[in-house]
């Protein structure tokens, strides 16, 4: 069996409703699950953050929806107006597809965190007004650093760990680093 294609699922769990997405155009796909999700375009830019991102190089994640129609960009404006997003969850997801198109066991997790910021802009163009909606996902690698670009504390990095995500285990990064300064690095000698 090779392998045709693969598909970029997004998943945006917002408080009261999942947005599912895939970056494409044409119809709608319907997952092994059931779950439809709808086509999208997203930049260039985006695509290269994904990729980052899925080589586990990116810690904020920003993504842009091109081309949305301008009703469904007033649309995402006014519900981040009236139930804020920021929090809610991301998940990026690979789908491998077989030679038929269709999904071909369980999507990829590559990607999860949760959405920080949420902007609409318009652009006009000779068909039209169209807009981008801009999305920034962050994961818990993005608290290590500060909007001024210092490093957190030992005590503060655990606190905030602590916050981002309550099920993982104590973060000793910082510790572990103040210790790792006096070793000595043994090159192999054959």
């Amino acid at each position: 069996m090779s392998i045709k294609s693969l598909r970029i699922l997004c998943d945006a769990e917002l408080p009261d409703r999942v947005i599912r997405v895939w970056d494409g155009s044409g119809g709608v796909f319907l997952d092994g699950d059931g779950n439809i999700y709808r086509p999208a375009q997203f930049t260039d830019d985006a695509l290269q953050q994904i990729e980052s991102a899925i080589n586990g190089e990116a810690y904020t994640l920003t993504l842009s929806l091109i081309s949305v129609t301008r009703s469904v960009a007033d649309q995402v404006w006014d519900y981040d107006e009236t139930t804020s997003v920021q929090g809610s969850p991301f998940v990026v997801k690979l789908q491998i597809l077989d030679e038929m198109e269709q999904p071909d066991g369980d999507p990829i997790v590559v990607f999860t965190g949760e959405i920080d910021n949420l902007d609409v802009s318009d652009e006009s163009a000779e068909d039209g007004i169209t807009s981008r909606v801009n999305l920034e996902i962050t994961n818990r690698f993005t608290l290590r650093t500060l909007t001024n670009g210092g490093v957190l504390s030992d005590v503060d990095q655990r606190a905030r760990a602590r916050i981002l995500n309550p099920s993982a285990p104590d973060d000793e990064f910082a510790g572990r680093v103040n210790r790792m300064r006096d070793q000595t690095i043994n090159w192999p000698n054959w």
